[in-house]
C-alpha cells in the first residue's frame, strides 16, 4: 500500500497486456536506460520467411546493447504462450535483415528527433559514427528485456535455461482505494531488473552491480561521508554548469539544497535546473570522485574485491 495524502494506493490486477505494454513504452527510459532508443513493433521474419512482431525494440546507446521488449502479463502461461513467443523472436532477431532493419529505424529516430541527437553528441559519438556503433551493437546477441508484473518460478527456472540474456522487471499497478479510476504505477528504480540471467547464480546471492548503493560504498571504504563529487552538464543552447554533491553518511546525496537517495535521481535535479527538460540520467556514470573516478568505475573496482560483499553478509 502507498500512502499520498488522505488516498490509499493498493495493487491492482493489469486489465490486460496492452495495458501494460503502454506503460512500459511510455516509460522505457525507466526501464532500458536514459540512453536508451524505443523502437516501435516492428515485423522481423525467421530465414524461412516466418513473421513475428514484438511489443518493441530498445538500444541503450550508452551500453551498446539492445533488447527486444516483450511485455508479460504473469497469468499468461509460460510454456505455451511466453516461451513459444519468445523463441521466435529470437530466431528472427538473429536474422542479418532484421538487424539491418532495427539499424535503418534507428537512423530515421535520429534524424527526425533533434533533441535525441543531442544526447548521442553527450555520449561522445559523433554524427558520422552513428551507423557504425549500431552496426557494432546489433552484432551482439540482443537481450530479451521482459517487464511483468510478477514472476512465477516457472518463469525464473524457464529464463535461466535460455542461451539468450534474459532481464525481467517488475511493473506494479496500484490503484485507489476511495476511487479505482486513480492509477498509478510503481517502476523499479535505477533500471534494476528483478533477473538478469547473465549474472551467474552465486553472484545473485551475493550483490550484483544494479543492488550496490552509495551507502554500500561507504561501508566498503571506497567513498566517505562529507566527500565531495561533480557533475558537468552543458543543455543544448545554455552555459556549461558544474554542480558539486555532498555524500552523507546514510549513502544520500545533497545537491541544490535537497538530499537525493540516488545518484541518478541527483543528476537529473541537475540536469534539470540547468534547463533541460531531460527527466532520466545514468548518475553513476555522471558522478566523479575527487580522483576523478566515475561511480560506477567505483563500483566496479569494489565488486571485483571482496570487501563488498563482506560487508554486506
Amino acid at each position: 500500500m502507498i500512502i499520498f495524502g488522505n488516498e490509499q494506493y493498493i495493487s491492482a490486477s493489469f486489465l490486460s497486456e496492452a495495458e501494460l505494454e503502454a506503460v512500459v513504452l511510455e516509460n522505457a527510459e525507466y526501464i532500458f536506460g536514459p540512453d536508451s532508443i524505443l523502437l516501435p513493433k516492428s515485423l522481423i521474419k525467421s530465414a524461412d520467411g516466418f513473421g513475428t512482431v514484438p511489443d518493441g525494440f530498445a538500444v541503450d546507446m550508452a551500453a551498446r546493447r539492445w533488447f527486444i521488449v516483450e511485455a508479460e502479463l504473469a497469468s499468461h502461461s509460460v510454456w505455451s504462450h511466453i516461451a513459444p513467443q519468445v523463441a521466435k523472436q529470437i530466431v528472427a532477431a538473429s536474422q542479418p535483415a532484421s538487424r539491418k532493419l532495427l539499424i535503418e529505424l534507428v537512423i530515421g529516430r535520429i534524424r527526425e528527433d533533434s533533441d535525441l541527437r543531442d544526447r548521442i553528441e553527450e555520449l561522445g559519438i559523433q554524427e558520422i559514427d552513428i551507423r557504425h556503433v549500431l552496426t557494432e551493437t546489433f552484432e551482439t546477441p540482443p537481450i530479451i528485456g521482459m517487464p511483468i508484473d510478477a514472476v512465477s518460478a516457472d518463469l525464473k527456472e524457464w529464463a535461466q535455461t535460455l542461451k539468450a540474456e534474459v532481464r525481467l522487471w517488475i511493473v506494479r499497478k496500484l490503484v485507489s482505494l476511495r476511487d479505482p479510476r486513480k492509477i498509478m504505477f510503481e517502476i523499479p528504480d535505477e533500471y534494476r531488473p528483478v533477473l538478469d540471467t547473465a549474472i551467474p547464480e552465486e553472484q545473485e546471492r551475493q550483490i550484483a552491480f544494479f543492488d550496490v548503493t552509495l551507502h554500500d560504498l561507504i561501508a566498503a571504504g571506497a567513498l566517505s561521508p562529507t566527500e565531495e563529487l561533480q557533475m558537468t552538464y552543458k543543455p543544448k543552447g545554455g552555459e556549461r554548469r558544474i554542480f558539486t554533491a555532498v555524500v552523507r553518511e546514510n549513502g544520500d546525496l545533497e545537491v541544490l539544497g535537497t538530499t537525493y537517495s540516488s545518484p541518478s535521481y541527483a543528476a537529473v535535479a541537475c540536469i534539470q535546473s540547468a534547463g533541460s527538460a531531460r527527466k532520466t540520467a545514468n548518475g553513476w556514470t555522471i558522478w566523479r570522485t575527487p580522483k576523478n573516478e566515475t561511480l560506477a568505475q567505483v563500483r566496479e573496482r569494489v565488486l571485483n574485491s571482496s570487501s563488498l560483499n563482506a560487508s554486506t553478509a
